[in-house]
């Protein structure tokens, strides 16, 4: 026996909301941890014509696992059942992304660890009291070069994962995109090269990530038509989903106030960002200078963190039956 329901109401055709903020930190927080594996990655792999800047070998793979924890965290707390989370581990799902993405984190910390430890300065060793790390962060050093690149292919992983996440649900047409983990990728490269912007201490390279992250916001905004493109030429289904971010009513405001807000802090941050890597800089800079670069990150962490808020709660507003 089929049973169909056709009524619009809270009664026979309730909205099931699926996830909330907490899923949306998660998938901000995920594509940050990401981006910082590969700006770090990037960062002692790269050619360097100044000095070393310790605040980003060391101190940004560290952040990286921390940033990450917190985000499990936020996603942890959405489970209606949290410990029985393990049972992602007692078997591997090819065809399920919940799967993969259990697994991938779990192979992805051990490897975010050894780098972090890897990459400690002698002064920082110097202060561990443990034997046993601290021999152990002698024998990681040797093997930096190739952590390094390892952690730069796993936050690219890391990355495209939080937007593989949603664009498997084939339910929500919003989310079911193949350009989604593109933008997740562009977006939270971005903010990793943001957060290494406001975190490094030399000019050399402050400015070597501003210029990465003004490229990376390009392809951010470039990626983000496509996305609305795609699903204007795609079915009515996919046309109805992208209506909330382009109706100005009372229902669909917080989602034209999205793109807004994404379509200012991101072009702003790119003048910004154009303006500190064409101004004449001295050896230091200056406090105005670094306060315009800061800015300039801070805008790039509101659109990245604007995006997946919107994308999660937009995606959850229409199915292919419409709008629930």
């Amino acid at each position: 026996m089929e049973l169909s329901i056709t009524g619009a109401n809270a009664v026979t055709y309730p909205v099931m909301h699926v996830w909330d903020w907490r899923v949306a930190i998660y998938l901000f927080l995920g594509g940050m941890s990401g981006g910082l594996m590969s700006m770090s990655a990037i960062n002692y792999i790269r050619p360097k014509k100044g000095p070393v800047d310790s605040s980003c070998s060391w101190q940004i793979p560290i952040i990286a696992p921390i940033i990450l924890a917190v985000g499990l965290f936020f996603l942890n707390l959405d489970l209606a059942r949290p410990f029985n989370a393990f049972w992602f581990y007692l078997a591997f799902k090819p065809v399920s992304p919940m799967s993969w993405g259990a697994w991938i984190v779990l192979a992805i910390y051990p490897l975010m660890i050894l780098y972090a430890l890897a990459a400690l300065p002698d002064s920082i060793k110097a202060k561990i009291k443990n034997p046993d790390l601290l021999g152990l962060t002698e024998k990681l050093q040797p093997h930096l070069l190739k952590l390094a690149k390892a952690n730069f292919l796993a936050g690219i992983l890391l990355a495209i994962y939080t937007g593989v996440l949603l664009s498997s649900l084939v339910a929500r047409p919003l989310w079911n995109s193949a350009i989604l983990p593109m933008l997740f990728l562009a977006s939270g490269m971005s903010a990793g090269a943001a957060v290494m912007i406001m975190v490094a201490k030399t000019k050399e390279t402050k400015l070597f990530f501003t210029k990465v992250d003004i490229w990376l916001i390009i392809a951010e905004l470039i990626i983000l038509l496509l996305f609305f493109y795609g699903h204007y030429t795609g079915d009515a289904a996919h046309q109805q989903a992208i209506k909330p971010f382009f109706n100005t009513s009372h229902e669909f405001f917080p989602y034209v106030l999205s793109i807004i807000i994404i379509g200012i802090c991101l072009p702003l941050a790119i003048v910004l960002k154009f303006l500190e890597v064409t101004g004449e800089h001295t050896e230091e800079l200056t406090a105005s200078g670094l306060l315009l670069m800061n800015a300039s990150a801070v805008l790039v962490l509101i659109g990245s963190a604007v995006i997946r808020f919107a994308m999660v709660y937009a995606g959850q507003l229409s199915g292919y039956g419409g709008y629930m």
